[in-house]
């Protein structure tokens, strides 16, 4: 039995949730990935996963072996990749995520022109306003806004972003314009969760300034959506300034209560703190950092 090979697709079972799901992400045959499960299992003498109508349920032993044989196929795929070069030299696969908006804005433009200097490195952009963890979706650099949790990672200030409160200009003119924060209890609002971590949740815990919020009128899931029913009339928002710079530059929404904002957020490069940083990596940070900071400083409101 291939050992290593075993551990590949047990991990590639785990992670997906199931056997048949595993199977379609190794596209390999369900009975052959059902064997190669039960034929570690028997090697190992312990049951690693329990079936169930569910998917999998990892055991004690199968979650000290998944994360033994995690730590092993990372090491080994690092052994390779600097024996045969793939450290010192600027080729392969590059994963870089960001946030959605922030992503196709600021991330894309300089990530394209990247890949027109180094033609030999292949980058897959990933854009998702939650945060992807960099170790288990195997993320090489990652564009982080808001306040980071100690860890780890090594992080590189860029820039900032503003947090805005505004609405359009129809509704301030038939509701009022808010002079204080207490006065949006007397508006209608629009939630949204463009955000499943940070920063978000830092707008609630950043001081006492807004701690009263306008009255529920429409709560929807993504930052687009809300920005669309802000800009219709429907209520206030609140919103990171890059996500409304078109709008509040056209004149569609109207920011207000600048004077009470909190502190803007950081925004970071983040990445592992590997030895040795791969070169494509190097690379990549090298071209990103100071075209980021040149952008964020000419669009110092965004």
């Amino acid at each position: 039995m291939d050992r290593f090979e075993a551990m590949s697709v047990l991990l590639a079972v785990v992670d997906a949730g199931s056997l048949s799901a595993g199977a379609r992400r190794l596209h390999a045959p369900l009975a052959t990935v059902s064997r190669k499960v039960a034929d570690l299992e028997k090697h190992l003498g312990v049951r690693l996963v329990l079936r169930t109508r569910r998917g999998l349920t990892l055991t004690d032993e199968g979650r000290s072996y998944v994360a033994a044989s995690r730590r092993i196929l990372e090491e080994l795929d690092a052994a390779e990749r600097q024996a045969s070069g793939d450290y010192g030299a600027l080729r392969g696969g590059l994963h870089v995520t960001a946030p959605v908006a922030f992503g196709e804005r600021h991330v894309l433009p300089i990530a394209l022109e990247f890949l027109k200097e180094q033609p030999d490195i292949n980058l897959r952009l990933t854009l998702a306003d939650r945060q992807i963890n960099l170790a288990d979706d195997h993320v090489d650099v990652a564009l982080r806004i808001g306040h980071l949790a100690d860890s780890a990672l090594i992080a590189t200030r860029v820039g900032t972003v503003r947090r805005v409160v505004c609405a359009s200009p129809d509704y301030l003119a038939n509701r009022g314009v808010p002079r204080q924060p207490e006065d949006l209890a007397r508006h209608d609002g629009i939630s949204f969760q463009g955000f499943a971590t940070a920063p978000e949740v830092r707008y609630r815990g950043d001081g006492t300034s807004f701690t009263i919020e306008p009255r529920p009128k429409l709560a929807v899931n993504t930052t687009e959506a809300a920005i669309q029913a802000a800009v219709t009339g429907i209520g206030i928002i609140r919103v990171l300034s890059y996500q409304i710079s078109d709008q509040l530059r056209s004149g569609a929404l109207q920011e207000v209560l600048t004077e009470f904002a909190p502190e803007p957020l950081p925004v970071n490069v983040v990445y592992a703190p590997v030895d040795p940083l791969p070169m494509k990596v190097r690379c990549f940070l090298d071209w990103i950092t100071p075209r980021l900071r040149g952008r964020m400083a000419d669009q110092c409101s965004c």
